[in-house]
């Protein structure tokens, strides 16, 4: 369903154009998940939500993916009017 923001999201990663928010690498580091496991879950990832900012109108996507020690992570990312994705957190996913 969301395919075509995925594939943009995929690209960012790869070129190195993103961005992660103070409270994503505090969570990131709160669950023991690297820079390059959040790297991997949007590589192996699906996005499995859409969610709309109630302030900004802004979109925001859940990617469900594979750390590098294969633990299931969520990745919630945007793009910025900038064109680099956010990472706005990062948490297992205890639901897997």
């Amino acid at each position: 369903m969301f395919d075509a923001m995925l594939k943009r999201m995929r690209e960012k990663i790869r070129a190195r154009q993103y961005v992660m928010t103070l409270h994503a690498e505090e969570e990131m580091d709160n669950d023991g998940f690297s820079i390059f496991d959040v790297e991997s879950g949007i590589l192996t990832g699906e996005i499995i939500e859409r969610q709309k900012d109630n302030l900004s109108g802004e979109w925001k996507y859940l990617v469900s993916g594979k750390s590098l020690t294969d633990d299931d992570i969520i990745v919630v990312g945007k793009l910025s009017l900038t064109g680099k994705l956010v990472v706005i957190t990062v948490y297992k996913n205890e639901s897997e």
